[in-house]
């Protein structure tokens, strides 16, 4: 595509790289010592990279290889690639929870895209949290964007199964515990769960944050199921590259393309593919930046009735491997394309209609057809109450059917060690009809809300047969996770939420069907243990740790940082010299 002088004469870096001034020398300078010619700078887009590799991060791990197909595509499209780190939120290794550190991460992202001479981004994205971080930041810049996913890891095997990551370990643990599976069995399973480069392979949340910037229509299609180690991937990085590079010349920024539109479609796909409860407060931290409202009754008013098409783990059977061949996330949007706004405009300068002219799916066992779906309601159903007055999540479709309409005893678990400490002594007072509460896990009270919500079952029940029971909590769950739990009750208890003033043998009703969280105590008692109720510490007195504890919303709100809040744009900066 040829571009105008008048679009050149645009350029943002122009402010760092253009004239013939003190200033101007000293930045080109620089930059040439990587071996740039002059006509780098001579009105070509910079194009940052947004990448997180890191090693501590094993889902992004092959970074290294894909950034650069991102750069050729860039150097195809006439721009000049400039590659970057930002704090990478590895999920698997990072303690004491990846999410304290999602704000951290958009906020380093925010402040390289605003401070350099980048005139678009491409944001490298993989596990978890590394989604929602970079858009976050990339969001609160409003920069023309674009989201490279790095895709999930092959097939597990083990014992000639397929092994899902994540789920299997869940799974496996229990058998463990209760007996059914050796220790040495169960330690073999580890090389076969993660056979390649990659994140999870499962409909976890990294798959489901994949699927959601594709459907925002800020990824290109097919963005969501190419495995990590297919040429398809690398292939869409280039093509990535090259798109970006127009869409700078096009003048389109993310705020362009994150309209309220996109979040409804969003949220709907979410529940076509029974995705993960962690994209609700994503998206709903992702919406704040961009000044979009999107509230929690959005997800059950637009999502909830959505029947979830995919037949992946942990709703279903099979792994991103055979979600990909079957015709990835855009046959699943053509099966629920009646429900979309198809008007809506994508990153690659098309809608989301023209997008899905002429796609097929190619397995109706992993991608079922609307007549015949995994299960009728694949999103979050939203509860409230007097336990969660500002909401709590549950997901239908990777619950047991006989408990989501449940009334139990409370069993209470002040904290995440009072749990490990008595979960599995024989002496517990717990019975399978009761319900499991944990608190402490919420944003401020983990701190960073942990994927802690989805208990392990005590080993005794575990023996009787038992494989769920209703658990409640403020904590996530991760999306590779199943069972039915309650999560995200709002607010925390840490924040003096009514979840604090539980204690055992309270009668808790669950009413899923009519959206209700109900703690049968009476409000005279309910205030008498407020009285009683100690005003919880920050869990440091200083720090990142004391920021995010003094700051964080809750989860109904996305558990950003307040003042991070909204978009604050890309002007430049202040000479530096």
């Amino acid at each position: 595509m040829s571009h105008s002088k008048d679009s050149t004469s645009k350029l943002r870096s122009q402010a760092w790289f253009g004239g013939v001034n003190r200033d101007a020398f000293i930045h080109r300078s620089w930059v040439k010592n990587m071996g740039l010619p002059d006509d780098a700078f001579d009105g070509r887009p910079i194009i940052g990279i947004c990448n997180t590799f890191s090693e501590l991060t094993p889902c992004n791990a092959h970074f290294r290889g894909l950034v650069e197909h991102i750069k050729r595509g860039v150097l195809d499209a006439g721009g000049t690639p400039l590659e970057f780190p930002v704090f990478s939120c590895g999920e698997t290794l990072l303690r004491p929870s990846a999410m304290l550190f999602r704000n951290l991460a958009a906020m380093d992202t925010e402040e390289a895209i605003r401070g350099n001479p980048i005139d678009g981004v491409v944001l490298m994205c993989g596990c978890d949290k590394t989604t929602p971080s970079l858009l976050m930041g990339a969001a609160s810049c409003d920069l023309p964007t674009i989201v490279v996913s790095g895709g999930p890891m092959l097939n597990g095997r083990f014992q000639g199964h397929a092994l899902g990551s994540g789920t299997d370990v869940w799974r496996f643990s229990e058998d463990v515990r209760a007996g059914k599976m050796d220790v040495d069995e169960f330690l073999a399973a580890e090389a076969g769960m993660s056979r390649s480069a990659g994140h999870c392979n499962t409909m976890g949340t990294a798959s489901t944050m994949a699927s959601m910037v594709e459907s925002l229509g800020i990824a290109l299609p097919g963005n969501a199921a190419y495995p990590a180690v297919d040429a398809n991937r690398n292939r869409l990085g280039r093509f990535s590259g090259r798109r970006i590079v127009d869409l700078v010349y096009e003048q389109v920024p993310v705020s362009k393309l994150l309209t309220r539109q996109a979040f409804e479609n969003a949220i709907r796909v979410n529940g076509a593919i029974g995705g993960s409860t962690n994209a609700v407060i994503h998206l709903l931290a992702i919406a704040g930046r961009v000044g979009i409202e999107v509230s929690l009754d959005d997800w059950d008013t637009l999502g909830h009735d959505v029947p979830c098409l995919v037949d992946l783990m942990p709703s279903g059977r099979y792994l991103m491997e055979e979600f990909c061949y079957a015709g990835g996330l855009p046959a699943v949007m053509k099966q629920v394309e009646d429900l979309l706004h198809t008007d809506a405009l994508t990153v690659n300068g098309e809608t989301v209609g023209a997008n899905l002219a002429g796609v097929e799916s190619f397995d109706t066992d992993v991608i079922r057809t609307r007549d015949n779906p995994l299960s009728q309601t694949g999103g979050v159903a939203v509860l409230r109450g007097n336990l969660a007055p500002d909401g709590a999540v549950i997901k239908p479709s990777a619950a047991s059917p006989e408990l989501m309409q449940h009334r139990g005893r409370a069993v209470v678990f002040e904290h995440i060690e009072d749990f490990k400490r008595r979960v599995d002594d024989p002496d517990l007072d717990i019975y399978a009809d009761d319900i499991m509460v944990l608190k402490g896990a919420g944003p401020k009270g983990y701190p960073g809300m942990a994927e802690v919500g989805n208990l392990p079952l005590p080993a005794k029940i575990l023996e009787q047969g038992v494989r769920d029971m209703v658990r409640i909590s403020d904590a996530r769950m991760s999306g590779t996770a199943y069972g039915t739990v309650v999560l995200h009750v709002s607010p925390e208890s840490t924040a003096g939420g009514p979840l604090a003033l539980v204690k055992t043998g309270d009668i808790i009703n669950v009413d899923t069907a009519g959206r209700g969280l109900t703690l049968e105590v009476d409000d005279t008692e309910l205030a008498r243990r407020r009285e009683r109720l100690e005003i919880s510490e920050p869990p440091m007195t200083g720090g990142y740790q004391k920021l995010y504890f003094d700051h964080v919303e809750q989860a109904d709100r996305g558990a950003d940082l307040d003042f991070l809040r909204g978009c604050r744009g890309a002007a430049v900066p202040r000479e530096n010299h």
